[in-house]
């Protein structure tokens, strides 16, 4: 097993990591980037990203290359694909270990990110990227004058649903009761929105298509009924979970699991920053997840010096 030293540990690299990497690095501090899959993270498997500034039109795989490109520029170490068997953030130091290697650091930085929860229907993987996807912000205007459906009862699935009907020509809401779980003022706001029709008491069974989506199976959660509807689209939005498995219990979590940090993501524990879709966050787009990155990568940098200060005196 190898064994490694490092200011700070990155835990993730997609857009959060690797721009916490790139801020880390330029803050002179020996920085490494640890991920059980490839660099870029779910951006990766973006098909198109149109929202990020200085590229209108660019392929999420494109974008992470360059972010990937930047990281190397200024010399981050990056052990891709590692099977992490456990993280202890209160030792000190703290210490990562994988099936490959041990890596013992002054600092983590978590940025494992989050993930939508799935229908787990037959198609839906499938059609990622084709029809089905999970960030309506991202993809919403692919689907201009359109036909999609929403799938879900929440703040989030409403909200996305009435984001939508910007663009689409007609936006179905799939609902597995017969009454929204949303906030009433986004209930109100909702039904008040013509292009938006909600099918009650039902969930979505298979997505089918070509290359591209045409047909969401619906099935009647009273009767058993079962209907094909015609759809270009389809935007599960039944939840999101943080990917904490290894460090829950260290850190401050909310009760959806999500990790708490202040304004410089700093977590509960000293040393300890948490970036991105994992943290407690009002919006989960690569920029904002970069944006985390460059903060959390800073104030990491700086409790490194306030350890070497400690020291001197």
């Amino acid at each position: 097993m190898e064994n490694y030293e490092f200011d700070t540990v990155i835990l993730g690299g997609g857009p959060a990591g690797l721009a916490a990497g790139i801020y880390a690095s330029r803050g002179a501090i020996k920085t490494a980037i640890v991920d059980t899959n490839m660099m870029g993270g779910q951006p990766s498997n973006y098909l198109e990203l149109e929202n990020y500034p200085g590229y209108p039109l660019i392929g999420g795989y494109d974008l992470m290359e360059k972010f990937e490109e930047h990281a190397d520029k200024f010399g981050v170490n990056k052990f891709p694909m590692q099977e992490i068997e456990s993280v202890d953030l209160l030792s000190n130091p703290k210490v990562i270990k994988t099936k490959e290697a041990e890596f013992k650091c002054k600092t983590v930085i978590l940025a494992m990110g989050a993930q939508p929860m799935k229908l787990g229907v037959p198609g839906e993987k499938e059609f990622v990227g084709r029809g089905v996807s999970y960030c309506a912000v991202c993809d919403g205007a692919f689907y201009r004058d359109k036909v999609v459906t929403v799938v879900g009862g929440g703040n989030a699935a409403v909200e996305e649903a009435m984001y939508l009907t910007k663009f689409a020509s007609k936006v179905y809401l799939v609902h597995r009761r017969d009454e929204l779980r949303a906030d009433k003022i986004v209930q109100e706001r909702a039904f008040k929105n013509e292009n938006l029709e909600f099918i009650w008491n039902s969930v979505v069974k298979e997505i089918k298509g070509d290359d591209l989506v045409h047909t969401a199976v619906l099935e009647n959660t009273k009767t058993g009924e079962r209907k094909n509807l015609e759809t270009n689209g389809v935007f599960p939005y039944i939840g999101i979970r943080p990917n904490v498995e290894l460090i829950n219990g260290q850190v401050e979590q909310d009760k959806g699991g999500f990790i708490v940090t202040d304004s410089t993501m700093k977590t509960s524990v000293d040393g300890v920053y948490a970036i991105g879709d994992i943290r407690n966050t009002p919006l989960r787009q690569v920029i904002t997840a970069a944006s985390d990155g460059a903060i959390g990568a800073v104030y990491a940098v700086k409790y490194i010096e306030t350890l070497k200060e400690t020291v001197v005196k």
